[in-house]
């Protein structure tokens, strides 16, 4: 089968940069955004997410470009943008419906249009469709096809990598399912997989972490359990973790834009046809409490051990919404913020590797140095980055005030180290 086709990536975010480059390493591809200073980055090798290295970016055989012209040029573009949810946690496809706009100016016989952004079952169909068809005139299945092939990318994960990765597809008609087939096998070294038609590769997207959230979810519901009980969570799921068939999963902070979003998109689908999901929200709703929680407790352990009063300073270790990854989009410790300055409570966040000006003009927060964070009433280690766990325990006690304390969320820390030094120290 003759598989040649001209590839233009719509969205150059975590998913469509990587997708991007690794099809550039195999032919020249169309990088486009809309974002003219994203792309202007991308043209001098510079990727802010630090998902994509300088060399990566040189090596790869990439247009990028913010031209909508330059879309004619392609018959196979895959459009890979934002999907997030509004203020009252539904879904919000303007993103998608934007891109499909922009795509459907370009459409030509036999090209086949990719939606790898992750979306509610039968929006590909329902929602995208209707607009492709509207403002190109052509019709699918007769002059082009669509398909959906949902993103498995994990932001700051090195190992599991877009080419590593079993690739789902799925298409409006065989011949275009055949042909997406041949042409994300070309690149995803881990095999690619049919899926029998696109709502239930959208189903199967959605459902990845929506089992996730629940399973996070339950962990946290046991760690608020087990600290009234006085028992430690991480030692429980240590000796858990013998049995063969126990899934290990640890409590802690939701966020990001899939975990902390894509449940959502199910449950206002399961909406929309009458059904009201109670597992899925009860997860939602305990994990998006863990940030007033785990400030609640901070407070509660700064009153036991003398540290508080209404001005005291508290230092949040890290912004970002998972460790080791530049990204903050919906990261659940500004949670943890503004709970702490509803108290009074002056705060001063530090990240090893979020950006400054995107914090600043995401949540209003300025990022400390390290070095500026001294007699501090209380130490919340909020993401466990790599420079944080090559630390030692004296290096965040010296930070602390007399009485002082620490809290642990992700469990990084040697608690009976910090025990034997005097220091009163709090993990989920």
């Amino acid at each position: 089968m003759n598989i040649s086709r001209k590839i233009a990536v719509i969205g150059l975010g975590y998913v469509g940069l990587p997708v991007a480059v690794h099809f550039g390493k195999h032919q020249r591809v169309i990088g486009f955004d809309i974002a003219k200073d994203r792309i202007e980055d991308l043209q001098n090798a510079k990727d802010y997410s630090n998902e994509i290295s300088p060399t990566e970016l040189n090596q790869a055989n990439i247009l990028f470009t913010h031209q909508e012209d330059d879309l004619q040029q392609a018959d196979f573009y895959i459009i890979s943008v934002p999907t997030p949810i509004d203020n009252a946690n539904k879904p919000d496809l303007r993103n998608l419906i934007q891109a499909s706009k922009t795509v459907a100016k370009y459409l030509k016989q036999n090209d086949i249009v990719i939606y790898e952004s992750t979306v509610y079952p039968g929006t590909t169909e329902e929602e995208c469709l209707p607009v492709l068809e509207s403002i190109s005139g052509l019709r699918v299945n007769n002059e082009f096809s669509i398909g959906y092939c949902p993103e498995r990318i994990s932001p700051g994960d090195k190992e599991h990598t877009f080419e590593k990765v079993i690739k789902i597809v799925s298409a409006s008609n065989q011949e275009a399912l055949n042909i997406i087939y041949e042409v994300y096998n070309s690149v995803v070294t881990a095999g690619v997989h049919k899926a029998s038609s696109i709502k239930v590769a959208e189903a199967a997207k959605v459902i990845e972490n929506t089992q996730r959230d629940i399973n996070v979810a339950l962990m946290n519901e046991l760690s608020i359990i087990f600290d009234k009980l006085g028992i430690d969570t991480n030692e429980v799921l240590s000796v858990a973790k013998t049995k063969w068939n126990f899934q290990a999963y640890t409590p802690g902070l939701v966020g990001g834009h899939c975990i902390g979003v894509d449940p959502y998109y199910l449950t206002y689908k399961a909406q929309t046809v009458g059904y009201h999901p109670e597992v899925i929200l009860a997860g939602r709703r305990i994990n998006d409490s863990m940030g007033k929680y785990v400030a609640a407790q901070t407070i509660k352990k700064m009153l036991n051990s003398g540290a508080y009063s209404k001005n005291a300073s508290v230092a949040v270790l890290g912004m970002t919404f998972k460790e080791d990854c530049s990204d903050i989009r919906n990261s659940k410790v500004i949670d943890i913020i503004h709970e702490l300055e509803s108290f009074g409570i002056n705060v001063k966040v530090h990240d090893p590797i979020a950006d400054f000006n995107q914090t600043r003009a995401e949540y209003q927060i300025n990022l400390v140095n390290f070095k500026e964070i001294h007699n501090v009433q209380a130490l919340i280690i909020a993401v466990g980055h790599r420079f944080y766990k090559e630390m030692t325990i004296n290096e965040f006690v010296d930070k602390l005030a007399p009485g002082g304390v620490i809290v642990d969320v992700k469990g990084i820390l040697d608690h009976t180290h910090a025990k034997a030094l005097g220091v009163d120290i709090w993990r989920l």
